[in-house]
């Protein structure tokens, strides 16, 4: 029995090595990650965000976004009532901003909090290793660290470098809770996004909750209501032309 018990020990020991030499790099990790929730993950998702913003001064304003997303690659944002007609729509890697029901631009701009948090999960991570070589990470680097306290795998960036293009993913879960980047609005500036407040949702999850700290300063926050997944949505909610006609139920 001993040398059963001994046996056994040893076989989990070796599956446990083979499992962590399997993650060598970035594009090992994304493949991981995929594999985990591929059968699993929800294939469209809304919720409603109280969007926080903070201001240098101290004052905070307050908006009321509704968001509804189909993945991979689909993402649609209301800003305020329906009567407002404002929003954005992140399609496939191009963004389109509307105002009044009507596009006022349309330019590539591609969402890799919607890639690492959601595509990633449903898509083939071969297209996710593109997206994200494309969108300057190296691939290459991967170590490990601790976030909070728990074990994450760092992609993109030695240790100590927090300037460098990188995202955190958790190692026991395999879900995604940080990007590194320049700021879209000022490429001297570093954003730090994370992902909070994790919760079940269908037989997946969802960050409940995002942070994001520009320069080591709080600026914006999101937190989410009402959140729903796997729900039909209405032909053309990500179609720019039908912004005004297609609603999601609030």
């Amino acid at each position: 029995m001993k040398n059963v018990g001994l046996a056994l020990v040893f076989l989990l020991l070796a599956v446990s090595l083979v499992h962590g030499q399997t993650i060598r790099n970035g594009e090992d990790l994304l493949r991981a990650m995929h594999e985990r929730y591929k059968d699993s993950w929800y294939s469209t998702l809304t919720f409603v965000q109280k969007s926080t913003t903070y201001k240098p001064d101290g004052t905070v304003s307050v908006e009321t976004w509704y968001e509804a997303a189909e993945v991979p690659g689909k993402l649609r944002i209301d800003v305020g009532p329906a009567s407002a007609g404002k929003g954005y729509l992140f399609v496939d890697g191009m963004l389109t901003v509307i105002k009044e029901n009507k596009v006022v631009s349309t330019q590539k701009d591609v969402n890799m909090l919607l890639v690492l948090g959601f595509d990633v999960y449903r898509q083939d991570p071969g297209k996710t290793v593109a997206v994200a070589k494309g969108e300057g990470y190296d691939l290459s680097k991967l170590r490990e660290d601790t976030w909070e306290g728990k074990p994450a795998y760092v992609v993109g960036a030695d240790a100590g470098d927090l300037k460098s293009k990188q995202f955190w993913v958790a190692k026991d879960s395999l879900l995604f809770l940080r990007e590194i980047e320049p700021s879209h609005g000022d490429a001297s500036k570093i954003d730090d996004i994370r992902f909070i407040h994790y919760q079940p949702l269908a037989d997946a999850w969802i960050a409940a909750g995002v942070e994001v700290y520009s320069e080591g300063r709080k600026v914006f926050s999101e937190d989410y209501s009402e959140i729903r997944a796997n729900v039909k949505l209405e032909p053309g909610t990500f179609e720019a032309g039908k912004f005004g006609e297609t609603r999601w139920e609030k």
